[in-house]
């Protein structure tokens, strides 16, 4: 049978029935509905608190990836922009690229743009999957083995390496410290002071800029954790997910207003980082990504179906209705604070 929300049901039942905890026992057993849990809109507040990133050591030692597409083609096809970002100083590249460009071109276009000025990179974050950030880092290495064939690494393995004349590489009297190579990529140590006051004042605004991002990251932190709700689940749970965070989207080949906003219930496999889940999956989705942030989730606490399918009854022809005499035993009317409550007893 349908029913609506646990206080509207509740209002409606009072009105009829009585027993203890009855309103109690209402709003477990809406709760517990695996329709609603597919179609109610949940009204509270989102969940996951924000999670900033570590902040980094030094400039580019670790950056952003996005991708601008859809752009309207140029005379030479480029239809995406790729955008590259330092995490610290946010100073940026904007490459034009065709949308369907492979990675070992990117891969290539990286390391004569990038690479060449900046060094090599410890980490990289970008929204795509994280099978894009682990091919791009195969074809970069793939292609750094054929560095030597290629002028913007040689130059920039000019820049990078010891110059007795001044007594320190061009970079590190330009930057305050070497690029990481992408031959070695070990850790870039202190620079060898030959202007110590140019080195010491870009050590200082680095110090500024991390104390900067620090307060910065602080402010939006509180700020955002004042909308979200800390939600934490553990392996084993049943959650549902949330189909589509927008209105007008195709929701798995559903749209309208009434259609499922979750699906489920899946069954917790892992936790990735703080507030990501990862879900056992059925076939059907198959080309979904298994791992969700917190705020796409919500526990299920649905029991097996309540109900009994009609497709599993079958009603035998011999049955029959027999209609039997009730005799009412005793009345009694249950008075509450502003309503009563008719209670009969029969046999």
């Amino acid at each position: 049978s349908i029913h609506p929300g646990s206080e509207k049901m509740y209002q409606d039942m009072k009105r009829l029935y009585w027993w203890p905890n009855m309103k109690a026992d209402i709003a477990t057993y809406v709760s517990k509905c695996l329709t609603c849990a597919k179609v109610k809109a949940k009204h509270q507040r989102s969940s996951g608190l924000l999670v900033q990133p570590a902040i980094p050591v030094w400039k580019w030692d670790d950056i952003i990836m996005d991708f601008v597409t859809k752009l309207p083609k140029s005379s030479q096809g480029l239809d995406t922009i790729w955008v590259i970002i330092d995490r610290l100083i946010k100073s940026a590249h904007f490459l034009p690229i065709r949308e369907n460009d492979q990675l070992d071109k990117l891969a290539r276009l990286y390391l004569d743009r990038i690479v060449t000025r900046h060094g090599t990179p410890v980490s990289i974050i970008c929204d795509r999957d994280g099978r894009f950030t682990s091919n791009f880092w195969k074809n970069l290495s793939e292609s750094v083995r054929r560095w030597v064939k290629h002028l913007p690494l040689v130059e920039f393995s000019y820049n990078n390496s010891y110059h007795a004349s001044i007594k320190v590489a061009p970079y590190e009297a330009l930057y305050g410290r070497k690029c990481r190579s992408p031959v070695c990529w070990a850790e870039v140590g202190e620079a060898q002071l030959t202007g110590p006051e140019m080195i010491q004042e870009t050590t200082k605004k680095i110090i500024l800029v991390k104390q900067r991002m620090q307060a910065a990251q602080d402010r939006q932190k509180s700020y955002a954790d004042q909308k979200q709700n800390p939600m934490k689940f553990k392996v084993g749970d049943r959650v549902m997910l949330k189909v589509s965070p927008w209105k007008g989207v195709v929701r798995f080949i559903k749209r309208g207003k009434l259609n499922p906003r979750y699906i489920g219930p899946f069954k917790v496999l892992a936790r990735v980082g703080d507030v990501a889940y990862r879900l056992e999956l059925p076939r059907e989705l198959s080309i979904v990504h298994h791992t969700f942030h917190v705020s796409n989730l919500k526990k299920c606490y649905a029991d097996e179906p309540l109900a009994m399918p009609l497709e599993g009854v079958h009603i035998h022809d011999t049955l029959q209705f027999v209609e039997e005499p009730v005799e009412i035993m005793e009345r009694e009317i249950k008075r509450l604070k502003r309503s009563r409550i008719p209670l009969v007893k029969v046999c």
